[in-house]
């Protein structure tokens, strides 16, 4: 076994890591940024180094300081996790070059599977059924419309070297094509360093079904069965399964093989994902289940196949670095229950999903369901990096059980100040499409609104957390043979709000509160008194269009004293690894024009002031 393990990432996949490190006798060495210097990784690893600035491409994804740091503390072996360099051949090389193990796959493995064309074109050599699409070397923007139009519309761009939903465009009509085509290519330059895309058939009524595979240094591959990650929203999981619901045993069979296939087309060597996309239009069907790509690491959603299997995935890896022969045999694993995981992120639904950063002043996930989490209370969100705050994983007996666990658990999730997708969490796991299984990757696109949790708490939890703030309001009222009635105004999020407690229990308080926190469907607010002085913070002006938080320019689309129109793309602006584009809110003139493409802007900079046009 490894006696030592330097783990190259941070948040709640290092944690991870260190637990199951530290259950086999591992020493474990973390490293970390100026912003993670209190990070909860760093704290519970045996040692930590520090390897740089902030920004990831300073600190996480420079590789010769993470081996530097290795061969500083003694590290025997290098963890890469997810995401960073853990799909990096070249930097695993680098590891293997230093004298040190490697705890992934082979890096000729990982160069063969990490070009989407070049990995579809050997899956069809091996046999294992691909999507119709367009694979080729020539990537102008005449042919790449002229191959889209013929597969036909909608189809699917995907940046060649691409991952995590990065780097990918549905396009449903020719003329939106071009459009569509330079902003992927911007973001796959800017995500990957290559900007080459491949283009494929989209799937109607598809599901996004994927295979854990594992393999060892003596020749054999194993799946783990399947989990399901239909319910995404831009691409992005939302919510992962294990099993795949309506999944026949001859279904699985075909597809379990078909990965363990594709694995082997590449010596694969360590934990590997083969996911597959599915024409769900007639059911899951072995004959219309098709190759999409395969991840070549440990994936986010991991968790889910532990449960159903009852192993441990990071001690599987440990143990085949090591040298060690895989722990069980294909007929050795089975299915046991259901399991589902949720993916909380700091990010606000209401302001379509913009990542909140701040200061976690309260947080309490409860211990009802595992929760794999690199933070803690009184940590901060920083916008350097993905803003997961934890992974929620449930089991149960039956589909059903593991849903409503789950939910129950983000229900009563309490998180504060920093906003999340908790509440949206909640209203997807009951949603009646998802409780009865019928979903596909359009689920979330298609419900909208009716995903979005409620603006305000409900009228009792109003009414409880007034009456806990104000146990003595005076009366403000008298009603003849009745009760004096009590009501006061209080700060709701900032805003004022009237609330009549006259029904409300009497609350003996010691002392007085400053405020209370309501936790209500996975959301949080704050109920605090009213207070002259205190503002209510509001909007920007009509017009003005404000950065909604730290980031670059990397388009903008109109020029001072233009006609917009309300809808119009103005500016584009990238921020916590996404493009996010600022539109106008109305028709009129653009009277204010702050953004240069290239800039760097803090939150609440005003970038455009549109002004109405006098009609």
């Amino acid at each position: 076994m490894i006696g030592s393990l330097l783990i190259a990432n941070r948040g709640e996949i290092a944690c991870r890591i260190i637990r199951t490190a530290r259950a086999l006798g591992v020493r474990t060495i973390a490293v970390y940024s100026d912003a993670d210097a209190a990070a909860l990784h760093v704290r519970e690893a045996d040692e930590a180094v520090h390897i740089g600035p902030s920004p990831a491409r300073e600190s996480y994804l420079v590789g010769e300081r993470i081996i530097a740091a290795a061969r500083e503390t003694g590290a025997g072996a290098i963890h890469p996790g997810y995401g960073f360099l853990s799909e990096n051949a070249d930097f695993a090389q680098s590891v293997i070059d230093a004298g040190l193990v490697w705890v992934g796959p082979r890096p000729a493995s990982i160069r063969a599977m990490g070009l989407k064309d070049a990995a579809k074109k050997l899956m069809q050599e091996a046999g294992v059924p691909t999507t119709p699409g367009y694979l080729g070397d020539d990537q102008s923007p005449d042919r790449l419309q002229r191959e889209a139009d013929a597969i036909g519309y909608p189809v699917l761009i995907k940046a060649v070297a691409g991952g995590g939903g990065k780097g990918m465009r549905r396009v449903d009509q020719s003329e939106e094509f071009a459009d569509a085509l330079a902003s992927c290519r911007r973001e796959a330059a800017a995500s990957f360093g290559d900007d080459r895309v491949l283009i494929e058939k989209y799937i109607l009524s598809p599901r996004h079904i994927e295979v854990q595979v594992f393999g060892d240094g003596h020749g054999n591959v194993v799946h783990l069965f399947e989990r399901d990650c239909s319910l995404q929203r831009r691409h992005q999981k939302v919510i992962e399964e294990a099993p795949a619901l309506g999944m026949d045993a001859a279904t699985r069979e075909a597809v379990c093989a078909a990965a363990v296939k594709a694995a082997q087309a590449v010596d694969y060597v360590g934990a590997g994902t083969i996911e597959f996309i599915a024409d769900a239009s007639e059911g899951l069907r072995a004959d219309r289940i098709w190759f999409m790509e395969m991840n070549t690491r440990l994936q986010v959603e991991h968790p889910v196949t532990e449960a159903i299997t009852g192993q441990d995935l990071v001690e599987w890896q440990l143990r085949v670095a090591s040298g060690e022969p895989l722990p069980r045999r294909q007929d050795e694993l089975s299915i046991t229950g259901w399991a589902m995981e949720a993916r909380l992120y700091a990010e606000d639904p209401v302001k379509g999903f913009l990542p909140s950063i701040g200061r976690l002043d309260a947080l309490d996930l409860g211990d009802a369901v595992r929760v794999d989490t690199g933070v803690e209370q009184g940590a901060e969100i920083s916008p350097f990096y993905d803003p997961m705050i934890a992974k929620l994983i449930a089991h149960g007996e039956t589909r059903d059980e593991a849903r409503e666990l789950l939910a129950d658990a983000l229900d009563e999730a309490v998180i504060w100040p920093v906003r999340t997708n908790a509440g949206f969490l909640v209203e997807a796991l009951d949603h009646p499409e998802f409780a009865a299984g019928n979903v596909d990757t359009g689920l979330i696109a298609r419900e909208g609104e009716a995903l979005m949790p409620p603006a305000l708490p409900s009228e009792e939890a109003l009414i409880e957390a007034a009456a806990a703030l104000a146990p003595d309001v005076p009366v403000a009222g008298f009603r003849l043979n009745a009760p004096a009635r009590r009501e006061g105004r209080f700060l709701l999020a900032g805003e004022p709000i009237a609330i009549d407690f006259t029904d409300a229990p009497e609350v003996e308080v010691p002392a007085p509160l400053d405020s209370v926190l309501i936790t209500e469907g996975g959301q949080t607010w704050e109920l605090a008194p009213f207070r002259a002085t205190g503002a209510t913070g509001g909007a920007a002006a009509d017009g003005a269009i404000l950065s909604p938080m730290p980031g670059r320019i990397i388009a903008v689309e109109i020029a001072a004293g233009a006609a917009v129109v309300k809808g119009q793309k103005l500016v584009t602006l990238e921020a916590m690894k996404m493009e996010h584009s600022l539109v106008a809110p109305f028709d009129g003139l653009i009277a204010e024009l702050n953004a240069v493409t290239g800039g760097q802007v803090t939150e609440g900079t005003l970038l455009v002031k549109v002004e109405r046009q006098e009609a």
